[in-house]
C-alpha cells in the first residue's frame, strides 16, 4: 500500500488548515468536507463493531448451544478476542499511518471491513461459531488499524481552534455509535419467530449494510499527505511496541497524558463490565434497566465531550481546568453512586417503568449520567494536548502507543474488579474503590502535566 502522488492543489487545503477560517462551531464541522466524511466513517465503524459483537454474544448466549463455548464464558471470550489485536498490532498500525497517506489508509481499512462482514454474514447464516470468532478477531484488527488514523487525522485537517470541538464530536460520535450498535444488535437478534427473516439473517444483513455505508463515507475523505513517507516498517510487533512506548516517553507531558487517557478507559471499563450484574443484583432491574444504564453512560460521555468546546470558548479561565474538573466529577459521582446504592429494597426484578417510577433510583440515574459527563470533560482535553504536543512525523505511533496502554489498562481493570468481587466486595464497593483510586491517580497525572493548569494560547 503506497501513498498516491498528490497534486499541490488537492492537498493544499488540508496541508495548511491554520490558513483556513475555522468553522463557527463544532456542529458546523459536519458541513465541512475535511471533517464530515471522516466523522461518518468512524461513526459507522464503531457502530458496526458493537452491532456485530453484541449480536454474536446474544446468539451464543441465548440461541445457539456450543459445548466448548458456554454462555457464561462467551462474553469474556468475545471481548478478549476483540481486544487482542490492539496489543499485537497497534505498533504496526501506527507505523503504517505515519508512512502512508491517510485517506488511502482509511479506505484500505474500510475495504477490509466489508470483506470481514461478508465472512461474518456467512457465519451467521451457517451458525458457524469458529468463523464468527475469527471475524471478531479481524474486526478488532480493523479497529486497531483505524485507531491511529482517527486521532492523527484531526490535527492536520482542523484548525488549532477547532481541535477541542472536533475531538468532542468524535468522542460523542463514538459513544453514540457504541450505544446504537449494541441496541440494534440486541433488537435484531430478538426478532420474533413470526418475522420474515430470522435474527441471525437480519444481523448479517445489517452488519454488511453498515460496512458498505462506512466505505461510501470513506470515499469522500480528502487526501492528507504522509507525515513520514521514508519510514521503514518494523514488522516485529514486540520490538516496535517497545519503540513506540519509548517515542511517547520522549515528552513527559505527552506520556503522562497517555497514562491519563488509559486510566479513563480503566475507569470506564469497570462500570461497563459491571452494569448487567449491578442492574440485576443491586438495583433489582431486568435487562431493560441494564440497557438504561448503558444509555445514560453513553449519553453522559457524549454531552460532556460536546461541552468541552462550549466551556473552552465561553467560560474564561475555566477552560484551563476542564480535565482536572472532569477528574473531580468522576470521583465525586462514583463515590456518591456507592451511597445511592445502599439500602435499596430487596424486591423481585423490576421492569424499566417500575424502576424509573421509584425516587431512590433517580439519584442512581443522576450519578451515572453526571459521572459519565465528567468522563467526557476529562478525556477530550487530554486527546487535544497529545495531538498538539506530538511531533507530526510520529504522531500516529504515539497514538498507537496509547492504544496499547488502553488495552492493557482495560485488561487489568477486568482482573482487578474480578479480584475485588472474589474477595467479597459488593459491586457498589467496587465503585467506591474506583472513585477513590481515581482521585489519587488523576492527582498524580496533573502534578506531572502542569499544562492543564496553564493558559493555552492557540493560533
Amino acid at each position: 500500500m503506497s501513498a498516491p502522488v498528490q497534486s499541490e492543489q488537492s492537498e493544499q487545503p488540508l496541508n495548511s488548515a491554520a490558513a483556513q477560517s475555522p468553522a463557527s462551531g463544532q456542529f458546523a464541522l459536519l458541513r465541512e468536507r475535511r471533517f464530515a466524511p471522516f466523522f461518518w466513517t468512524q461513526f459507522a465503524g464503531a457502530a458496526n463493531d458493537n452491532l456485530y459483537k453484541f449480536a454474536f454474544t446474544v446468539l451464543v448466549t441465548y440461541q445457539l448451544q456450543v459445548s466448548w463455548l458456554p454462555p457464561v464464558q462467551a462474553g469474556l471470550v468475545i471481548g478478549a478476542l476483540f481486544i487482542l489485536p490492539f496489543l499485537l498490532f497497534s505498533a504496526t498500525s501506527g507505523q503504517l499511518c505515519d508512512k502512508h497517506e491517510k485517506s488511502t489508509m482509511i479506505r484500505f481499512v474500510k475495504n477490509l471491513e466489508v470483506l470481514i462482514m461478508l465472512a461474518a454474514a456467512w457465519g451467521f447464516l451457517a451458525a458457524n461459531v469458529p468463523v464468527l470468532l475469527l471475524c471478531i478477531f479481524l474486526m478488532g484488527l480493523h479497529s486497531t488499524l483505524f485507531g491511529p488514523v482517527k486521532h492523527a487525522y484531526l490535527p492536520v485537517a482542523l484548525h488549532a481552534r477547532e481541535l477541542t470541538g472536533g475531538n468532542g464530536m468524535v468522542q460523542m460520535g463514538t459513544f453514540v455509535a457504541i450505544l446504537l450498535g449494541n441496541m440494534v444488535g440486541g433488537l435484531l437478534m430478538t426478532l420474533p419467530a413470526s418475522s420474515p427473516v430470522s435474527g441471525a439473517q437480519a444481523a448479517a444483513l445489517a452488519c454488511l449494510v453498515v460496512a458498505v455505508l462506512g466505505r461510501q463515507a470513506a470515499a469522500r475523505v480528502p487526501q492528507l499527505p504522509a507525515t513520514d513517507p521514508g519510514l521503514r516498517i518494523n514488522w516485529n510487533p514486540f520490538s516496535e511496541t517497545w519503540r513506540n512506548l519509548q517515542l511517547a516517553r520522549r515528552d513527559p507531558v505527552v506520556f503522562h497524558s497517555l497514562l491519563g487517557i488509559s486510566w479513563m478507559w480503566f475507569f470506564g471499563a469497570v462500570f461497563l463490565s459491571l452494569f448487567p450484574a449491578y442492574a440485576k443484583d443491586v438495583l433489582r432491574g431486568n435487562e431493560q434497566v441494564a440497557s438504561l444504564l448503558l444509555v445514560l453512560f453513553s449519553i453522559g460521555i457524549g454531552v460532556g465531550a460536546l461541552l468541552c468546546e462550549v466551556l473552552e470558548q465561553r467560560a474564561g479561565a475555566v477552560r484551563r481546568f476542564l480535565a482536572p474538573l472532569g477528574a473531580v466529577g468522576m470521583s465525586v459521582f462514583a463515590i456518591d453512586l456507592y451511597f445511592a446504592s445502599r439500602g435499596l429494597p430487596a424486591v423481585d426484578l423490576m421492569t424499566l417503568a417500575a424502576f424509573v417510577a421509584q425516587p431512590p433510583h433517580w439519584r442512581v440515574m443522576a450519578d451515572l449520567l453526571l459521572l459519565s459527563l465528567f468522563v467526557g470533560l476529562y478525556s477530550v482535553p487530554m486527546y487535544v494536548l497529545i495531538q498538539r504536543r506530538s511531533p507530526p512525523t510520529h504522531r500516529a505511533r504515539v497514538i498507537a502507543a496509547n492504544n496499547i496502554l488502553n488495552a492493557l489498562y482495560m485488561v487489568v481493570s477486568a482482573l482487578l474488579a474480578g479480584a475485588l468481587l472474589d474477595a467479597g466486595a459488593t459491586i457498589p464497593e467496587v465503585f467506591l474503590c474506583i472513585g477513590v483510586a481515581n482521585a489519587a491517580v488523576t492527582c498524580c497525572v496533573f502534578l506531572f502535566v502542569p499544562d492543564y493548569w496553564r493558559e493555552r494560547r492557540e493560533a
